[in-house]
């Protein structure tokens, strides 16, 4: 529960400011999220991290000539002298909290993702180097932030356009959890319409619709193409999870799809973090994220779009697929859950 906390006294403070909740405040709430688990120490270092994974995802929704027309390589030199200069900025910075944690060692109360790593370094340090370590924590940093900000979006935007699917998950954390406590982590287990909310946004808006590229191992056969050893391949994930030939009505918004399909049941026509060896390996926190959080928004707040019309579903251009138009929603809190609220 402490993990959430810093979140739910964000959002308690957003209600004294007009009720209105944008992306901004979504991603700040992520962003604390990532500070906490790598022992931050102060605000100055909150604001370099954000600077610095803003400007990744500037780098990432930026299209380069020179990947469509290798001929103009020479235009694409910019872009890659901006990436290099970005990629010092991150090893720089992450270099200074690993040597932060390694002098300040076992005073924390709750043990960081860095602590864990420099645990595992003091056993394998030929495997955890500093340099392994450093990859890790900024894959940790960048990747997990930016598409956790946009499926959260999507997650939100899809209750607004179906108050009825709202409502029901609010009733079932009434039931199962009651008015007296806050959605624990451990709880999502017994909330399962919440998980298949869920599975719905992964499946209709998957925020890497292409996953990451992959590499054939050796000579196969795919639906009939013969595909040699070496070859880059990228799998169409939305296509796989809007195709009607798998799913019934694909493009209908309808959690209750997953009643009692979930997990290997789903196999590979639900892939929101990939498969195989390049599963995405933040997969396991980011539904620990993202269950409790969305949880905790239907558990405290009311929510409302801005007016009659419908949330605009378009999506915008990048590789993480975010909303054309960012979120902006009016949230209050629930007057049966303010006793609570009040205590954070």
């Amino acid at each position: 529960m402490m993990r959430m906390m810093p979140m739910m006294k964000m959002m308690t403070g957003l209600q004294m400011k007009g009720w209105v909740c944008g992306l901004g405040t979504l991603k700040k709430m992520i962003y604390v999220e990532r500070e906490r688990d790598v022992c931050l120490r102060d605000e100055e270092e909150g604001n370099r991290l954000r600077e610095i994974i803003d400007e990744t995802e500037l780098f990432n929704s930026d299209s380069v000539i020179a990947d469509y027309l290798p001929q103009l390589s020479w235009f694409g030199n910019r872009a890659e002298k901006r990436f290099i200069a970005l990629q010092e900025k991150r090893d720089v910075f992450v270099q200074e909290l690993i040597e932060q944690v390694r002098k300040s060692k076992g005073e924390t109360k709750e043990k960081t993702m860095i602590e864990a790593l420099l645990s595992l370094q003091e056993s394998d340090p030929e495997y955890y180097t500093d340099q392994m370590i450093r990859s890790l924590v900024i894959v940790f940093l960048s990747a997990g932030t930016d598409t956790s900000v946009a499926t959260m979006e999507w997650s939100l935007s899809l209750l607004l356009n179906h108050p009825q699917v709202l409502q029901n998950a609010q009733s079932e954390i009434d039931t199962k959890i009651g008015k007296d406590r806050l959605v624990e982590e451990s709880d999502i287990a017994e909330l399962p319409y919440i998980r298949w909310i869920m599975n719905e946004t992964f499946r209709l808006y998957p925020v890497t619709p292409l996953l990451l590229p992959h590499e054939s191992s050796e000579d196969c056969t795919i639906e009939g193409y013969n595909v040699p050893r070496g070859t880059m391949l990228l799998v169409n994930q939305w296509a796989i999870q809007n195709d009607p030939k798998l799913w019934t009505d694909p493009e209908r918004f309808y959690p209750e799809r997953f009643k009692g399909v979930e997990g290997t049941k789903v196999g590979f026509k639900l892939l929101p973090f990939g498969s195989g060896r390049r599963r995405c390996p933040e997969d396991g926190l980011a539904i620990r994220v993202f269950g409790p959080t969305l949880a905790l928004l239907i558990q405290c707040f009311d929510w409302e779009r801005l007016s009659e019309e419908m949330v605009d579903m378009k999506k915008g251009q990048g590789f993480t697929m975010h909303k054309a138009e960012p979120l902006v929603a009016k949230c209050k809190p629930r007057p049966e859950m303010q006793h609570l609220l009040a205590q954070l």
